[in-house]
């Protein structure tokens, strides 16, 4: 698959077939993942796969919002996306260089979740990024290091739908030009 092949025809998958994501493809998927551009080339994004059945459903039933209890239920495997505190964003002597303080590590993730979707896809998975769970219930299920933060979570696994496109907006309505 092209990349903007890709890029066009991904979707966020919200239903997996009941098959297991061999660990051989988790690793493929974390090799693409890490060549992804970040801060001073930091690398702070980590990523903890929660897969044991048992832990998925203590996942879904006490720590994800209502809206992603059935994602986190079917889904094989779930990416716990965190960011190593205070690396996005500084330089190598830890003072803040980035004009968008602390923030600038949300945009290292954020390229991450979508090289790992991308990555996903090319590969015959399909992911939904997720941003509404207990990040403290979470952090002490997944033994999260403490100076690590959650940014993300991840559903990954064989499709059990076709997702229509959603509506974009038209070029005209994005771009500017000076």
């Amino acid at each position: 698959m092209h990349t903007i092949e890709c890029i066009k025809t991904r979707r966020s998958i919200r239903r997996y077939l009941p098959k297991k994501v061999a660990h051989s493809v988790i690793e493929e998927l974390i090799e693409c993942v890490r060549w992804a551009p970040s801060w001073n080339n930091c690398k702070a994004v980590r990523y903890t796969v929660v897969e044991n059945a048992e832990h998925l459903q203590t996942l879904a039933n006490t720590l994800v919002a209502p809206e992603n209890i059935h994602i986190v239920k079917n889904a094989p495997l779930i990416f716990v996306i965190s960011n190593v505190k205070k690396r996005s964003g500084y330089e190598r002597d830890g003072h803040l260089s980035s004009s968008k303080g602390e923030s600038w590590e949300m945009f290292d993730a954020g390229v991450a979740c979508q090289t790992l979707c991308l990555a996903a896809a090319e590969l015959g998975l399909g992911t939904v990024i997720m941003g509404t769970f207990d990040e403290k219930g979470i952090s002490k299920f997944i033994d999260l290091p403490e100076n690590e933060e959650i940014i993300a979570l991840v559903a990954c696994g064989y499709a059990n739908e076709v997702p229509v496109p959603p509506r974009r907006k038209a070029v005209g309505e994005i771009l500017r030009y000076l």
